[in-house]
Formats: structure tokens, C-alpha cells, sequence
């Protein structure tokens, strides 16, 4: 009844994971609740997980990583990146995702990703080249990337911490990088051979980083306006080159759009170039209605800038419409435009749920922008100067962390890698290349309670025999074809299962079962866990990686997209991972 009990637990938490209606963490701690309450752990079982030194070093990463980033090192590496790239698509692709996935094998992904969006959609105007040719191959190769070191991706780090706590050996820093480099050598055939060709060809390849592509606005009709008794179709709008979706006259909306005549204090809802909304604000009597509002509050836009950016997962106004965060009151940023993917939005901006990845144009003074992008709230897709003092002490942070990477490696008793990295962090507050503040506020506190309560949640499918079930269920249908089948099943879900669920709790969750199927079958539990960990940082089916959802919106993409072109390349590094995993770790014991 107790393992029948966890899997129960189990299926509500995948199923809670794929609706998003509650936060990941809420949900992770309501499943330790659970297996508290029922006796199936113990207080001290049920949060072990949280003071495992998986996350002392995870915390230390993102502290790191946000640290080079805000003093402009990332930038540079960008910058040097950028300028080695020529204008021929297939080799720069090659390069670019050569150069992302060796930065990414000691980086945050998401991280990685967010640093090079700007630069790429740069280098996609001069080589006139749609931002969708590159936006995926980025958001791939950062993937890619966190497979061929320890500290790659959380998902690595959270297995690596899970192996010690049932009895095996921790990953050592570079024990997966000849498998890694593997991938990442597969996954760039993939796309040049066959990536290349599927990609979709879309935006305005002469169009500057803020007028790549259409965005929904509202223009409000000012008193005295010429454009006053004129109808939508004959209308100052189509000169204009805009898409009129909507008229809102007061609380009503117009049935025949197409035919209306305009009147003053009419809100009217257009699909439209960026550089067309910003021409609208010099024409005499109609503009932007953040802009009337804000002008109409004695509000002086003087000093304000523009600049386009894309939402992040852990941004607060995800899910929410900017209405009820009341975004303009707290940020003292105007939300202008809206775009997301390659939709057509045909509601007000304010009452549109935000999602992930949707892009914004906001207007406001740029420290409240950079503030905002501090917090990790958005990625700001225009560039932000460093100055030069500022990039010295990043290079003198990537010098501390390549030292603690190294002395960790070759004399792991020395310098624990958790305790190397906790000091690179504390130097880096030091040194003043990041604050305390914004170190606090860019740790995903999100993540790490889900490894450590996941971590937990896996000791309870051990220790309730539900593991053992569902791995009776598996070698029983699989076993005879042979251990790599057995071996297959577990990779292909632990694929399947990251798409409802994170990269990390998909692997914790079959992490268990799949030890206990290698112990039933005399096998070796290595080879089983190397293999899931890795399957875990291969997904690419769906835009619901963190990576990609950064370039979803910039890159206008569909979802389809994703499935026609990561679908492919997964099942491939897949194949890969069973090809040689087995042979660097035999599977017989």
C-alpha cells in the first residue's frame, strides 16, 4: 500500500507539474508534506535533501555565473565570438554553436542563452539572415553544452549529489566530457546536415534589433486629430502600415472594424513595426497610450529609453496581466508593445496573461531597465556598456573559478569542489563584481528546492518499494530483448518525462527506478545513472527548456518547430548516449 501510495503521489505531482497552475516549489514541498504526514519519511528524510552540498554548489553557480555576467566578461567573450563569425550560414552556425556549448559546459545554460541573444540577432541583420535561422541553433548548442562537465547543468549536479546518497560514487568534474564533446560533435552534424534545412524562415532580415517583427500596441486618437471621423479602412493607420485588430470605444469594442469612423478617445489596438510605433509618437494627435497616460500625469519622458526584452521563467509577471502586477506603478516602465511568438494577440496589452518568452517593448529610464534585468526578470535583447574596470575584475573572477575548477579536479580532498566554489562566490561579492542583493535575488530558489525535495522524493520510492515495482514493470517487458533495451526504455523516459516536468526532477524521478532495475539485473547501477543524467540534459522536443523559451518569442517561433527540428536531434543524442555510455561505463558488473 505504501509504494502504491508514492507512485499515486508520484502521477498527481507530474500532472500538477504539466498544468503550471502552481509554482514547481509549492508543489515539490506539498509531496514532502504528504510522504511526512503518511509515514512513509521522516521529518530528518524529508528535508536531508535541502542541506546536501548539491545545493551550496548550485547557489554558488548562479552567483557566479549572474557575477560575469553583470560586470560585461560575457559580453566580451560575445563580443570576440561574434566578430570571428563570417556572413555564410553553415559556417555560422558552426561556429556559433562551437563557442556557445564550450561556454556552456561551465555555465548556467539559460544564462548562457540570455548573454548571447542580443549579439546573435545583431549578427543575423548584418548577415541578413531571419534571427529563427540562429535563435535555435543558440539555444541547442547552450544545451549541449552543460553535458560535457559536472557543473554543465543542475541536472547533472543533482544526480551527481543523489549517487553519493545511495552508495555510489560522486561524477567527477570531467568524467562525462568525452561523452559530452560526443554530443555536442552529433548535435552540430544534426543541424547542419538536416537542422539547417528544417529551420523556419521568418522576420525582416533588413530590420534593426528593435524592428524585427510586429508587435500589438494601443494608440489612443488625442482630441483635435486630424485622423478624427476618418473610417479604419481609408484611414491615417493603413498609411501608416499598421494592422488595425480592435476599436475600443469607452467600455464598448466595435463590431465592424473595418467600416468604423474614428472619434476621439478612441483606443485602437494595432499590429505594427517597431520603428512605425516609435514614428507614431511624432505625429500630432494620436499616440502610444502608455505614453498619453504617462504624459497626461505630467510624467516626463525626457530621459526615457527604449529597449525590447524577453520574459524569463522566474519573472514575476508570468501568468499574471500587467494590470494586476501593476507593473508601471512598481517599475516605472511603460509596456508598449507586446509580442509573442508568431501569434496575433487581439486583446488589450493589459489584459493579456503574460507568459515565458513573450518579448516586450518597454520605455522607462534605463537604470529601472537594468534593475529589472538584474533581478533576472528579463533579458535585454539591446546591449548594455561595461566599463572597462568593471570587465578587469570579471577577469580576474573567470581566472578564480578556472583555478577551483582545476584544484578541485586533480585534488578533490584539498578543495571539495562545493567549498571552491563557495569561494569564488564569496569573492565575487567581495570583489564587488556582483552585490549581496542581486546575488540573492538571481540563485533560483525555485530549482533548488525542487532538487532537494525531489531528492528526498526519490528515497521514498526506494524505501517504499516503489522503485523495485516499476522496475519489475520495466525489465519485465523489456529485459528480454536484452540489458541495452532495458537501458533504452529508461533513457527514452526519462526524455519523455522532462517534458511535464524539469530537467532535474525528471532525472530524480527515474533515477531510483532505474538503480533498482540494474541491481535486479545484475548490471552495473553506473552505467544506468550516467545514462539517465545525460537523456535528462538532451531534451529539446518542446520550447518548454528554459533556453528555448528565451528565443521562442524573438525568434517567432511555433511550437511545431521545435518538435519538427529537437525532436530529431534528441532521438539522435539519445542513440548516442546509448551508444557510448555503455561502453565507457560496461554494463556488466
Amino acid at each position: 500500500m505504501e509504494a502504491w501510495f508514492v507512485i499515486s503521489l508520484l502521477i498527481i505531482g507530474v500532472v500538477l507539474f504539466s498544468l503550471e497552475k502552481i509554482s514547481v516549489d509549492l508543489v515539490t514541498l506539498m509531496l514532502l508534506a504528504a510522504l511526512v504526514l503518511s509515514g512513509t519519511l521522516t521529518m530528518e528524510q524529508a528535508f536531508a535533501g535541502f542541506s546536501n552540498d548539491v545545493i551550496i554548489l548550485l547557489a554558488c553557480i548562479f552567483v557566479i555565473g549572474t557575477a560575469m555576467r553583470d560586470t560585461g566578461l560575457l559580453d566580451a567573450l560575445g563580443d570576440v565570438l561574434v566578430r570571428m563569425l563570417g556572413g555564410q550560414t553553415t559556417r555560422l552556425t558552426a561556429m556559433l554553436m562551437t563557442g556557445v556549448s564550450a561556454i556552456s559546459a561551465f555555465m548556467n545554460n539559460t544564462t548562457v542563452t540570455a548573454m548571447f541573444l542580443g549579439p546573435v540577432m545583431g549578427v543575423a541583420k548584418q548577415a541578413k539572415l531571419p534571427a529563427s535561422r540562429l535563435l535555435m541553433p543558440l539555444a541547442f548548442a547552450s544545451i549541449m553544452g552543460g553535458t560535457c562537465t559536472l557543473i554543465g547543468t543542475s541536472t547533472n549536479v543533482a544526480v551527481s549529489g543523489y549517487m553519493k546518497k545511495v552508495g555510489l560514487e560522486e561524477v567527477g568534474m570531467f568524467e562525462i566530457t568525452p561523452i559530452g564533446l560526443c554530443i555536442v560533435a552529433a548535435g552540430m552534424a544534426y543541424m547542419l546536415i538536416f537542422g539547417l534545412r528544417l529551420l523556419p524562415d521568418r522576420g525582416d532580415t533588413t530590420a534593426t534589433a528593435l524592428s524585427l517583427r510586429e508587435y500589438v500596441a494601443e494608440v489612443v486618437i488625442l482630441q483635435g486629430s486630424p485622423i478624427i471621423g476618418q473610417e479604419v479602412i481609408e484611414s491615417d493607420f493603413a498609411t501608416l502600415g499598421f494592422q488595425v485588430l480592435k476599436v475600443i470605444r469607452g467600455k464598448r469594442e466595435l463590431t465592424d472594424v473595418r467600416h468604423a469612423q474614428l472619434q476621439e478617445g478612441d483606443v485602437v489596438l494595432v499590429a505594427g513595426k517597431v520603428e512605425d510605433l516609435i514614428r507614431v509618437k511624432k505625429i500630432e494627435g494620436i499616440d502610444i497610450r502608455e505614453d498619453a497616460d504617462r504624459r497626461g500625469s505630467d510624467v516626463s519622458l525626457d530621459d526615457a529609453h527604449m529597449a525590447e526584452v524577453v520574459l524569463t521563467p522566474k519573472s514575476s509577471l508570468v501568468g499574471r496581466t500587467l494590470r494586476e502586477s501593476q507593473f508601471r506603478q512598481r517599475s516605472g516602465l511603460s509596456v508598449l508593445a507586446l509580442l509573442r511568438g508568431d501569434q496575433s494577440l487581439v486583446k488589450q496589452i493589459g489584459e493579456i496573461k503574460l507568459h515565458a518568452g513573450d518579448v516586450l517593448l518597454v520605455q522607462g529610464p534605463p537604470e529601472r531597465i537594468r534593475s529589472y534585468e538584474e533581478e533576472a526578470q528579463m533579458v535585454v535583447i539591446t546591449k548594455h556598456r561595461h566599463d572597462s574596470g568593471s570587465v578587469s575584475r570579471g577577469w580576474l573572477l573567470l581566472a578564480c573559478f578556472a583555478s577551483v575548477i582545476v584544484i578541485s579536479s586533480v585534488w578533490p580532498k584539498v578543495l571539495p569542489l562545493p567549498v571552491g566554489m563557495l569561494l569564488v562566490a564569496i569573492f565575487a561579492v567581495l570583489s564587488k563584481c556582483i552585490s549581496i542583493d542581486t546575488a540573492y535575488e538571481n540563485i533560483d530558489w525555485r530549482l533548488l528546492i525542487l532538487i532537494g525535495g525531489m531528492t528526498a522524493f526519490g528515497q521514498a520510492m526506494s524505501g517504499s518499494g516503489a522503485a523495485e515495482m516499476l522496475a519489475n514493470f520495466v525489465t519485465g517487458s523489456l529485459s528480454s530483448f536484452g540489458p541495452l533495451a532495458v537501458l533504452a526504455g529508461f533513457c527514452f523516459l526519462t526524455l519523455v518525462l522532462t517534458q511535464p516536468m524539469s530537467n532535474a526532477a525528471a532525472a530524480l524521478v527515474v533515477l531510483p527506478v532505474a538503480i533498482e532495475a540494474a541491481q535486479q539485473l545484475h548490471l552495473n547501477e553506473r552505467t544506468f545513472a550516467i545514462a539517465v543524467m545525460l537523456s535528462a540534459s538532451v531534451s529539446m522536443l518542446t520550447p518548454f527548456e528554459p533556453s528555448c523559451i528565451l528565443v521562442y518569442g524573438p525568434g517567432k517561433y511555433r511550437f511545431s518547430d521545435f518538435l519538427r527540428v529537437g525532436g530529431g536531434i534528441s532521438v539522435v543524442l539519445v542513440a548516442v548516449i546509448l551508444l557510448l555510455v555503455p561502453y565507457w561505463w560496461p554494463l556488466a558488473k
